[in-house]
């Protein structure tokens, strides 16, 4: 042990001194990561609030066609501008002027009106635009109300009750708790943990290998009197203690921001506590051993340190690629999944996050796979660092 910590304490101080260890590991992972999740959920929420109550500009073409829809938009601040155009000049109204849209009323509207039948209404629009769709959906929703409205009055008329059209009437009930809703848009938050503490160590694990021989130092180190597996169990203890610290930075640092995104004003609450947030920390621990050993062994089997970014750049993406699954496919915890690293820390931090505690049992599996693999990961490193063919 004495070796490992001389070996250990001598790669922390070195890469203390090296500016691109300390920039990925202490500032722009925990820093930038946390900052953009917090900026992108302000901006959204501000976005959703602001299109909820601005007006709505609708270009109407013939709209002495139908005056009293017009007077029910203006109703909901709806401002209305008149033209008269036909469909094709419609069309290019909209591919025009993007994020606009046209309501063309055709000529028979009122006498079909009238006469009981249903009236067409032509609404253009570009949906690729984000704006332009969601104008779309609040002005679907107001034309629908506005004919539910007439179907009605047209059933009064006969001497119908309007009740008699609507035999089943449903009440969705929402038990999902603040802390819950919160979860489904902080999902992101465990693959920016994981990813920024496994950036944390990324230099650290490649300069064990790739950069010692790039520099010529590895022939030298090698022929110490020391056991090699203990030299490489030194940079992986190393590797770990700056993959530890960014995890902490990063947690802490959403911890910060979190409280000023503003969740409550859209009924969420995400309780980011010490408690949480130590308990993700916990949770993503096990992880660490088996993220820098992973890297040390890639980047082993490369000759020069650019080639050792290039590949354990691409190795990054593979403790995260089962959270992407998880996303898509909505995967919930069972206990195969909890066995899967970094697919058992994700179900772990959503249930901290939602405040619902997963059975002792998935937590244990997830921490002992986990631990066992990086373990073998572990050994494998100090394997190769016997052989000799490390050296060419």
């Amino acid at each position: 042990m004495r070796a490992i910590w001389r070996v250990f304490l001598k790669e922390v101080r070195e890469n203390l001194r090296d500016r691109r260890t300390l920039i990925s590991a202490l500032i722009f992972g925990p820093l930038f990561g946390p900052l953009l999740v917090a900026s992108a959920l302000s901006l959204s929420f501000r976005s959703a609030g602001v299109q909820s109550e601005r007006p709505l500009y609708l270009t109407v073409s013939h709209s002495e066609r139908a005056p009293d829809l017009l007077a029910y938009l203006r109703q909901y601040n709806v401002r209305i501008k008149a033209v008269e155009e036909d469909e094709a000049a419609a069309r290019r109204e909209v591919a025009a002027h993007r994020g606009e849209e046209v309501l063309l009323v055709p000529a028979d509207f009122g006498s079909r009106l009238q006469a009981g039948q249903p009236s067409p209404l032509l609404l253009f629009a570009d949906e690729s635009e984000t704006r332009s769709a969601a104008s779309v959906e609040r002005l679907a929703a107001i034309i629908n109300q506005y004919g539910a409205t007439i179907a009605r009055l047209r059933l009064i008329a006969r001497g119908l009750d309007p009740l008699l059209t609507v035999p089943i009437v449903l009440h969705p009930i929402d038990i999902s708790t603040p802390a819950a809703r919160s979860a489904l848009v902080l999902g992101a938050l465990s693959y920016l943990v994981l990813l920024t503490m496994l950036m944390g160590g990324m230099y650290l694990a490649i300069d064990a290998t790739a950069g010692e021989r790039e520099r010529g130092s590895l022939e030298p180190l090698l022929t110490l009197p020391v056991r090699r597996e203990y030299l490489i169990y030194g940079k992986i203890l190393a590797a770990c203690a700056y993959m530890t610290l960014s995890l902490v930075l990063t947690v802490t640092a959403f911890a910060v921001v979190l409280r000023f995104v503003g969740l409550e004003r859209f009924g969420m609450s995400a309780d980011f506590g010490p408690r949480v947030a130590a308990g993700i920390v916990l949770a993503c621990l096990p992880l660490v051993p088996l993220g820098a050993a992973l890297m040390t062994l890639v980047a082993a089997f490369t000759r020069s340190y650019r080639e050792a970014q290039t590949y354990v750049g691409l190795v990054l993406l593979i403790p995260t690629l089962p959270l992407v699954f998880a996303a898509v496919l909505g995967l919930q915890p069972r206990a195969s999944l909890m066995a899967v690293p970094s697919l058992g820390q994700h179900f772990i931090m959503l249930s901290l996050i939602r405040m619902q505690p997963l059975p002792a049992g998935y937590v244990a599996l997830s921490v002992c796979s986990t631990l066992a693999l990086g373990a073998l990961l572990v050994f494998a490193a100090g394997r190769l660092y016997r052989r000799e063919r490390l050296l060419g």
